[in-house]
C-alpha cells in the first residue's frame, strides 16, 4: 500500500514539475531572446537598422524640412545683419570687419545646414563606437541557463505536492507577467530607434539656428538631446549587464519559489531602469525636454 501511495505522489509531483518547468522554460526563453536582442538593436546605426525607414526620413527631411530651415537661416542672417547695423549707431561708427564677420558666420551656418545629415550620423557613429566597445566589455550571459534550470528542477523534487501545486499556479501568473515585460522591453528599445528617426527628420531646423546668438539655444539643446539619445544606448547596455550579474547570482538551490519571483523582480527592475535611461542621459548632458 505504501508503494502505491509513493507511486501516486511521485506521479503527481512529476506532472506538476513538468508543468512548472514548461511554464518557466517558455517564458524565460522569450525574455532571454528579447534581452539578447537589446545589444544588437542599440548597437545598430539608424541607416542600417531599417534602411527603408531611414531613406523615407531622409527624403522627408531634405524635401520638406530643409526648405523651411532655409527660410529660418535667411531670417536669422537678415536679423543679425540689422542688429549689427543698429548696434553701430546706424553706420555712424561702423567697422568694415563686422561685415566680414557676418559673411563668415552666414557661410558657416549654410555649411552646417547643407551637411545636416552628415553631422547627425556622425553623432551616432561616435555613439556606435562607444556602444560596441561597451558590448565587448560587459561580460556575463543574460540568460537563465540550462544548468540553472536543471538545478531548479532538482530543488523542485525536494518539495511536496501541495507547495508544488501552489508554485504551478504562481508560474501561470508569472508567465503572463513576463510576457508583458517582454513587450515592455520591446517598446523601450524599439521606441528609442523611432525617437532617433523623429529627431533626425527635423534636424535642419534647430541646426539652422546654431550660429545665432539669441536663437542658438534651440540648436544647442537639440544637439545635446541628439548626443543623449546616442548615450542612452550605452546606458541600456549597462542596465543589461547589471541584469545579467543579478540573474546569475540567484541561489536556485535555496527556495525555488523565491528564485522564480526574484527573476521576475529583476526583470521588472530591468524594465524600470530602461525607462530611466533616456532621462538620465539627458540629465547628464544638460538637455531639456
Amino acid at each position: 500500500m505504501g508503494f502505491l501511495t509513493d507511486w501516486i505522489v511521485d506521479f503527481i509531483k512529476e506532472m506538476l514539475i513538468n508543468g512548472i518547468m514548461g511554464n518557466l522554460g517558455g517564458l524565460f526563453d522569450d525574455v532571454n531572446n528579447r534581452v539578447g536582442e537589446i545589444a544588437t538593436t542599440v548597437g545598430t546605426p539608424p541607416a542600417t537598422w531599417q534602411p527603408g525607414v531611414f531613406n523615407l526620413i531622409r527624403n522627408l527631411s531634405e524635401s520638406v524640412v530643409l526648405p523651411i530651415a532655409g527660410i529660418v537661416i535667411t531670417f536669422l542672417a537678415t536679423y543679425e545683419l540689422i542688429q549689427l547695423i543698429v548696434d553701430k549707431n546706424n553706420l555712424n561708427e561702423v567697422d568694415t570687419w563686422i561685415f566680414f564677420k557676418w559673411v563668415f558666420k552666414t557661410f558657416i551656418a549654410v555649411l552646417i545646414l547643407s551637411n545636416t545629415f552628415n553631422i547627425v550620423m556622425a553623432v551616432f557613429d561616435v555613439a556606435q563606437h562607444v556602444v560596441n566597445n561597451a558590448g565587448g566589455l560587459i561580460a556575463g550571459s543574460t540568460e537563465v541557463t540550462l544548468d540553472m534550470m536543471a538545478e531548479f528542477e532538482a530543488a523542485l523534487w525536494e518539495m511536496s505536492p501541495g507547495p508544488l501545486l501552489g508554485l504551478w499556479v504562481q508560474t501561470l501568473f508569472v508567465g503572463l507577467t513576463m510576457h508583458a515585460l517582454n513587450i515592455v522591453i520591446f517598446i523601450i528599445v524599439y521606441g528609442r530607434m523611432i525617437e532617433i528617426f523623429l529627431y533626425t527628420s527635423l534636424a535642419p531646423i534647430p541646426l539652422a539656428t546654431l550660429s545665432n546668438r539669441e536663437f542658438g539655444g534651440m540648436g544647442q539643446n537639440y544637439f545635446k538631446s541628439l548626443c543623449a539619445i546616442g548615450l542612452q544606448g550605452f546606458l541600456i547596455l549597462v542596465c543589461v549587464g547589471i541584469y545579467a550579474v543579478l540573474v546569475q547570482s540567484i541561489a536556485i538551490s535555496g527556495s525555488p519559489i523565491s528564485a522564480v519571483w526574484t527573476v521576475v523582480g529583476y526583470t521588472v527592475l530591468l524594465c524600470f531602469t530602461l525607462f530611466k535611461t533616456g532621462s538620465v542621459a539627458k540629465a547628464i548632458l544638460g538637455a531639456h525636454g
